[in-house]
């Protein structure tokens, strides 16, 4: 019998299991939690930490991570990928970046489009390697970049319900100006696109539209 793969999925909050976890239902794998928010609230409200702090943090989870026997580690917080300089690592396992796929998707749209956000302290990061992936696969984007503000505070406290009615609200609002092309870059972001599209006919896309097939292939499942 084949053993299954074992995937390290390295989260800064705990509501992200729920959406891995149910991702990844259909494939026989392993998946090991390890959640840590401290950065977050480091890299937001610590004025005294440094960059090269955050790395070196991040740099020692990834590598924590890949001694415990995992044939793969993910990343599904768009700030540790941001943060995370992969030609420093000292490891063989290799990484998935949940936001690759989504950048693809991005990088296929040839009309303007809006990009949500509800942490502020993820948009340089993020923007810096969509663009990089833009130019590395020669292609040109028209983006307009929101920030859904007050907002991200909600969901570190654990109070999801009310982090999504207020990603709700705004959308809806969003929609009633006529964008046509909207998408939320953060995992957390999803329960609430997802809400508002079953209530109408607007799609909004999110990083785990296109990451099942993503993964499936890079473990190759």
């Amino acid at each position: 019998m084949e053993l299954k793969k074992r995937v390290g999925c390295l989260h800064a909050h705990y509501s992200n299991i729920e959406y891995i976890e149910k991702a990844l239902s259909s494939f026989e794998v392993e998946l090991i939690h390890f959640v840590d928010p401290a950065l977050m609230y480091r890299v937001t409200a610590d004025e005294n930490f440094l960059t090269s702090d955050a790395q070196n943090k991040v740099k020692e989870q990834i590598e924590w991570i890949a001694a415990c026997n995992v044939d793969a580690i993910l990343l599904t917080c768009t700030n540790y990928i941001a943060i995370l300089q992969e030609d420093q690592l000292s490891i063989k396992v290799p990484i998935i970046n949940i936001d690759e796929p989504y950048f693809d998707f991005i990088c296929s749209i040839q009309q303007p489009q809006t990009i949500l956000f509800t942490n502020p302290a993820t948009v340089e990061g993020t923007l810096e390697r969509l663009n990089k992936y833009a130019d590395a696969h020669n292609k040109s984007i028209d983006l307009e970049i929101v920030v859904i503000e007050g907002t991200f505070d909600l969901i570190m406290k654990g109070q999801k319900e009310k982090y999504n009615h207020e990603i709700c609200k705004f959308l809806k609002q969003m929609m009633k100006e006529e964008k046509e092309v909207i998408s939320v870059a953060q995992l957390s972001m999803v329960d609430a696109a997802e809400m508002v599209e079953s209530e109408t006919s607007m799609k909004i896309i999110n990083p785990l539209d296109t990451f099942v097939h993503f993964v499936g292939k890079r473990l190759e499942l």
